[in-house]
């Protein structure tokens, strides 16, 4: 399993761009057959501030995932999006990426 987190700080006068773009790249990679989730999500105290969370089924899923059309597209359009290089945190793990959280269950 392959899991990705990248965050990404966006334009403020790009920002209803970026909102469609991210919304359709979503939608294209959640197509792919090696994608097990991907989601985006909005820094609560920093406006504009983004975290895309990506898991694939391995890494040849993952390398399938970069060669993609959308996926080519998304990174050259991604540049005139974002004010500095994303960061990124690539994790290669044996098994399953989640598991339940001992901590809370539901009442």
């Amino acid at each position: 399993m392959i899991l990705i987190v990248l965050k990404a700080r966006i334009r403020p006068e790009k920002r209803d761009e970026w909102l469609a773009g991210i919304k359709q790249y979503t939608a294209d990679v959640r197509q792919e057959p090696g994608n097990v989730s991907f989601d985006y999500y909005e820094n609560g105290e920093n406006p504009n501030e983004f975290v895309i969370v990506e898991t694939f089924a391995d890494s040849d899923a993952g390398s399938a995932h970069v060669a993609t059309e959308h996926a080519t597209k998304f990174f050259a359009w991604m540049p005139a999006m974002i004010t500095e290089r994303p960061q990124i945190n690539y994790q290669n793990l044996d098994g399953e990426a989640w598991s339940e959280m001992a901590e809370v269950t539901p009442e």
